[in-house]
């Protein structure tokens, strides 16, 4: 479910979750299977966060990764983005950035 503070409100977002074989020392590969319009999230479903990258310790569970995540549907990272277009939009017109996303999620989003 999209975060109540955020302009994903409302809809349900699927992932799938892929375990290497040498899990829990390498990080799981997290990818939205549904279309997001977000400056960490590209066309593709790969995520741009920390933890799943070069942050990644054994000690985190999928939980706090999942809660990651929501976060960041919440607090977007314009600065670090996997799709530029979208970080611009973020910086330069919020509420422009606020009303696509809500289409998106209206229209690719289970609700």
């Amino acid at each position: 479910m999209g975060p109540a503070d955020s302009p994903y409100f409302g809809g349900v977002f699927f992932l799938t979750i892929t375990f290497p074989t040498d899990y829990p020392f390498k990080p799981p590969k997290v990818t939205f299977t549904t279309k997001i319009y977000h400056p960490n999230i590209n066309s593709q479903g790969g995520i741009c966060l920390d933890i799943l990258k070069n942050q990644w310790s054994p000690a985190l569970t999928i939980s706090k990764v999942l809660l990651s995540i929501c976060s960041l549907l919440t607090d977007p990272n314009p600065d670090d983005p996997l799709v530029p277009d979208i970080a611009k939009t973020f910086k330069r017109d919020r509420e422009e950035y606020n009303r696509l996303a809500k289409e998106w999620t209206a229209k690719y989003a289970e609700c």
